[in-house]
């Protein structure tokens, strides 16, 4: 595919728009849900934003390590999933960028914005004293955050890396389930250019030059 500067900012605006729209929608959501929960149940949701984070950060990996070529053997044998995987596999670049970096960019945020109203509940509950402890706490909260975001991503990459096929096959099953159930197609088939327009303007041509 040829690089198209103009496709390039149109593609940048709508990642844009997109972001920005989820991640205020998102962000307020969380802030309004958190706001009536505890600091366990919100602890809760932040890992439970964690592996939502992790679990696209593994689709956008297997879908950049996976190859296309492999699905349309299987679409050859009719295995159910493979033609919608390989769809996948042709927009990868697209696929990995908004998987591992659109949304794994907004639950960032989103986890930011619920760790910090989790630290404050947790704050509040502890009650006037030594700034050491609440210190300590804001410490470690925020650090176990981090280090399950990083741990748990790098343990998906590693396994998308080396089970790409497996995963996309798995997508691909699910995306045929949407589209023949449900009637939700989200990456349509390349469509091939009929040659036959084209032959018969070349008879044609050779018609009139005979005549």
């Amino acid at each position: 595919m040829k690089f198209s500067f103009i496709h390039s900012i149109r593609w940048s605006i709508f990642i844009f728009m997109v972001t920005f729209i989820t991640a205020c929608m998102l962000t307020t959501a969380s802030t309004i849900a958190l706001e009536g929960l505890s600091w366990g149940a919100g602890m809760a949701c932040i890992l439970l934003l964690i592996c939502v984070g992790i679990a696209f950060d593994i689709l956008g990996t297997a879908a950049a390590s996976a190859r296309e070529a492999r699905f349309h053997a299987m679409a050859s044998k009719r295995v159910r999933g493979a033609r919608h995987a390989a769809r996948i596999a042709r927009n990868a670049e697209r696929v990995s960028y908004v998987c591992s970096g659109v949304i794994g960019d907004i639950i960032a945020v989103v986890c930011g914005t619920a760790s910090a109203l989790v630290i404050f509940k947790l704050m509040a509950g502890m009650g006037a004293g030594d700034e050491a402890p609440r210190t300590a706490v804001i410490v470690l909260f925020t650090a176990l955050v981090s280090g399950l975001t990083a741990g748990g991503k790098a343990m998906g990459k590693s396994l998308a890396a080396h089970h790409s096929t497996a995963i996309m096959l798995i997508i691909g099953k699910f995306l045929y389930i949407l589209e023949h159930r449900l009637g939700i197609t989200w990456f349509y088939p390349k469509r091939k250019k009929s040659k036959q327009g084209k032959r018969g303007n070349k008879r044609a041509a050779r018609t009139n030059q005979s005549a």
